[in-house]
């Protein structure tokens, strides 16, 4: 197998180019600041283990090489190494929460644990040093420790106990090297050891009482994290006030067969003071104690805790891991005799992280500190490619921006801003500026290469700067803030020289603004600049009629009736008719037409668990068919293509997860050939490589023409829902040439168009008016751009796309009208969400699309009314007055959105 042919190194020997996913994540930039970094390989190798977001990154330093380890749907949150560094254990929290086993040197997961902790996931784990055991402690607030034998194939737990809430959140846990038997666990407040025995059988050997100032009449601190002494008789504890609890046992440590049958005690001896400052890394190595600690000084000490040797540089700052070395540097340069156990020790080199994110390797025989890497400390949110050559910028809220040779993954050039932190990027279309918002509101414009301002900062926006764009021409620069104001830029001439200048800012929405999107006009070369807001409203602005301190407005459109629209983007000239796309938060896209803003044509986007947040045409490749043309889009968590045109097709998308805690933005390469996603709070960014044949492929295998559509039918081809459909089809058209007609029946394939609604609610969809009158004119100017014609009927295949497209993409959920209960209604006295009964029927008639009285009347007597075989005579359907008297009878005085759906309604409802 793999695993067993597996030797240290191979993995970057592999190749990777043969994928058959569109989309394969080439490069990981950044990493979790907050978790350990590992050193895998010696020597003169430099190979980092660590995390980025969900992902287990192996990195070769000195080669420029990163492999992957893919397998987590939630962002990492622990991991722990073998002694041999062989094995890798990785656990995360959230959703469907795993833990995987890996081995290091194939990069094959050997062992993954489902549902360890299905509750809150895991927040710690260790490995044995026999490597073949794991503690897990979940992440919830009551806390549950397991022990693993991973190497067995079970998903239970050899072993497991629960936490007492006063014990504090556990957050660190570590094996006694001696005895995989034993182990320990601290939160800042509590240590708790702990002895298992054998199966379901777990002991919390003791737990330590908060060490009060009282309890060795000095301060103690916070605990960090907790080690074995080597002597087997002695744990130890760091805190944050410098100190080391030192922690004896009663009874001495026994082999794991003669463990006795009860836990022995433990006791805090003594609080012993190493520092003023706070010691963050405590580890024990051969026989010595290390310690690392928030002014990035690493000390040695001997069993008896006195000083050996420190390491300090002023760059380094809060130590967040220490990995040492397993092969010794040259011991003929060694300043100690190297068969000496503390000797051996010193005598390694290793890596240090810091919490802000930076790694070094040191050198132990020339204290050497040479930083490795120096990555984002907080949110990524700001990303931008040059539009000519292969770079790609990244702005972090630390003020921190950098610049990227992509495609020899070289970092190049770098800023801080101190000021504020960076929110958004856009390099001008020509690529000699970059233009950068900020938290603060301010807007500083750069040159591309050196990063250097070339004009004082902006401070127009009152609120973090959300967006930004140039015009085509590079002549404007078009901000959107939180503060839902687009402000603009204009390029001048000032004694000369070109210089920008500020033009006029417009509060256009009152909602936050999603998109602003820079085009040009079609009978000019002018640029076009349109806003789009949660307000559903589109803005478009005069740039030529604007003036200093007013921007003027030409159109403000609405496009939704009740969906908000999320992202908007220039659509591919595919035919003589041009249109923009945009997507909404129903899991719908939109054609609308550039200049009248009609929708043109409604069709169901992608469907992978949350919305399209941004979407952009892929460019296309020097290479690629110019008629082909794709779609880059990010929902909260996901990066996809999107094959063009749109048709509703889902086999014509896809999507993988990038950021499980939220994708905030993305960039395309000048060439297509790359897609770069922006991960936020995650901290990193993420390179990806385009490859549209296995979109196309799997477009194909999907099936053509209607095949998807069938399938998208409940039953498909074969199913109810068809054949219903086919009956209603020949129905209608019963109907128009009459049900009692002697006469010859004329069969067609077609009904007219104002017959689709009918048939939409036969089949359990109730569109708007509004969404009726869309769909009457999608179809009847489907083909007038072309001919100059207006279509006139529908056949049974355009019908079923029509339906798939615009028929509700989750179906109708009973969450939905509790929400509408929950605005529109009051508390009862049962504390139910109820509208009164005139108050709804008010709503009816005066809200949204108003009904008439005589509407109203006949559509709940239709509702409510007798049937036949009831008794009585039937109701007079235009008489609101016997709607009232039945609406009396039939309705309570105060509705609930149960009785509203399953007894007026009449519609069936999950028990």
């Amino acid at each position: 197998s793999l695993v067993w042919a597996a030797m240290p190194g191979m993995l970057f020997r592999k190749s990777r180019d043969n994928s058959l996913h569109p989309l394969n994540l080439s490069w990981v930039f950044g990493y979790n600041s907050s978790l350990a970094v590992h050193s895998l390989m010696d020597g003169e190798d430099r190979v980092l283990l660590y995390v980025s977001s969900h992902i287990m990154v192996i990195h070769d330093i000195l080669g420029n090489k990163q492999y992957h380890l893919q397998g987590h749907t939630n962002v990492i949150s622990c991991l722990c190494v073998s002694e041999d560094k062989r094995w890798v254990a990785t656990a995360d929290r959230g959703p469907d929460a795993l833990i995987i086993v890996w081995d290091s040197y194939s990069g094959v997961p050997v062992r993954t644990i489902f549902e360890s902790h299905p509750e809150d996931g895991v927040c710690a784990i260790a490995i044995s040093q026999n490597a073949k055991y794991l503690v897990t402690i979940s992440a919830g607030p009551v806390q549950k420790v397991c022990v693993w034998r991973w190497t067995l194939p079970t998903e239970e737990p050899m072993c497991s106990t629960e936490l007492q809430p006063e014990f504090g959140h556990q957050d660190y846990v570590i094996f006694n090297p001696q005895n995989p038997h034993e182990f320990v666990s601290n939160s800042k407040t509590q240590v708790i050891f702990y002895l298992w025995v054998r199966q379901s059988q777990l002991w919390d050997e003791n737990t330590a009482w908060l060490l009060s100032p009282q309890t060795f009449k000095c301060l103690v601190g916070q605990f960090s994290q907790s080690v074995f002494h080597f002597n087997n008789t002695q744990a130890l504890t760091g805190t944050s006030a410098g100190k080391l609890v030192v922690w004896d046992m009663d009874n001495p440590r026994t082999l794991p067969e003669e463990l006795p049958a009860k836990p022995h005690g433990i006791t805090a001896t003594k609080v012993v003071t190493m520092q003023k400052e706070s010691l963050t890394v405590l580890k024990v190595l051969e026989s010595c104690v290390v310690t690392g600690d928030v002014k990035g000084r690493v000390k040695f000490y001997d069993g008896q805790l006195r000083l050996l040797t420190i390491y300090s540089h002023d760059k380094v700052g809060p130590i967040r891991s220490i990995s040492f070395s397993t092969i010794l540097r040259d011991p003929l340069t060694s300043w100690s005799d190297s068969s000496n156990s503390v000797s051996l020790a010193l005598n390694r080199n290793f890596i240090l992280s810091t919490s802000d994110a930076s790694v070094f390797h040191v050198a132990t025989d020339s204290t050497n500190f040479e930083r490795i890497m120096k990555e984002a400390k907080k949110d990524v949110n700001a990303i931008a490619c040059h539009p000519q050559e292969p770079l790609v910028a990244a702005g972090s809220h630390c003020g921190l921006l950098k610049v990227w040779d992509y495609k020899e993954t070289q970092y190049l050039v770098s800023r801080i801003f101190t000021e504020a932190g960076i929110q958004c990027l856009s390099y001008d279309p020509k690529g000699y500026l970059l233009a950068a918002g900020f938290t603060d509101g301010s807007v500083y414009i750069l040159d591309a290469i050196s990063l250097q301002s070339i004009c004082e900062k902006f401070q127009f926006s009152q609120g973090p700067v959300t967006h930004i764009s140039f015009s085509h021409d590079s002549k404007y620069l078009a901000t959107a803030d939180e503060n839902r104001s687009v402000t603009v830029y204009k390029r001048v001439l000032q004694n000369g020289s070109k210089c920008w200048e500020h033009l006029a800012g417009l509060d256009s929405h009152y909602k936050p603004i999603r998109s602003i999107l820079f085009g040009v006009h079609s009978d000019s070369n002018e640029p076009r600049l349109l806003s789009l807001g949660e307000d559903r409203q589109l803005v478009e602005y005069d740039l030529n009629s604007s003036i200093k301190d007013h921007l003027v407005v030409t159109h403000r459109d609405r496009l939704e009736q009740a969906a908000v629209p999320l992202c908007l983007t220039w659509y591919p000239q595919l035919s003589t008719e041009s249109f923009f796309l945009t997507a909404n938060n129903c899991y719908k896209m939109k054609l609308y037409n550039t200049t009248t803003k009609m929708c043109r044509k409604t069709l169901l986007g992608p469907t992978y668990g949350s919305p399209l947040q941004k979407i952009q045409i892929l460019p296309r490749t020097s290479s690629a068919d110019p008629q082909q043309h794709y779609l880059v889009y990010i929902t909260k968590d996901k990066v996809g293509l999107q094959i063009l045109p749109v048709d509703g097709n889902p086999h014509k998308s896809s999507a993988f997860i990038c950021h499980p805690d939220g994708a905030s933005d993305f960039a395309t390469s000048h060439d297509g050939r790359y897609i770069f996603t922006a991960g936020g709070k995650e901290c990193t960014f993420m390179k990806w490589k385009v490859n549209l044949p296995a979109l196309d492929a799997a477009a194909f295998l999907g099936g053509e023409d209607l095949i998807p559509f069938y399938n998208l039918l409940d039953g498909g081809r074969e199913g109810k829902l068809f054949r219903e459909l086919e009956d209603y089809f020949y129905y209608v058209q019963l109907c128009r040439q009459g049900i009692d007609t002697m006469e010859n029946r004329q069969v067609s394939t077609h009904i007219p168009l104002e017959e689709i609604p009918s048939i939409m609610r036969a089949i359990g969809f109730y569109p708007s008016e509004e969404e009726i009158e869309e769909m009457i004119n999608e179809v009847k100017f489907s083909k007038y751009a072309d001919t100059g014609e207006q279509v006139t009927k529908i056949n049974l295949g355009d019908f079923i796309k029509l339906y798939v497209n615009h028929r509700p993409a989750l179906g109708l959920s009973m969450k939905t009208i509790q929400r509408a209960f929950q605005v529109l209604g009051y508390d009862n006295e049962k504390e139910d969400k109820v509208i009164d009964t005139g108050d709804f029927l008010s709503l009816l008639q005066c809200r949204g699309e108003q009904m008439t009285e005589d509407e109203l009347a006949e559509c709940l007597i239709t509702l409510l009314g007798r049937r036949p075989g009831e008794g009585g005579s039937e109701p007079d359907t235009c008489d609101p007055t016997g709607a009232a008297a039945l609406t009396e009878e039939e309705i309570p005085a105060e509705i609930t959105a149960e009785v509203f759906v399953a007894d007026i309604l009449g519609l069936p409802t999950a028990k």
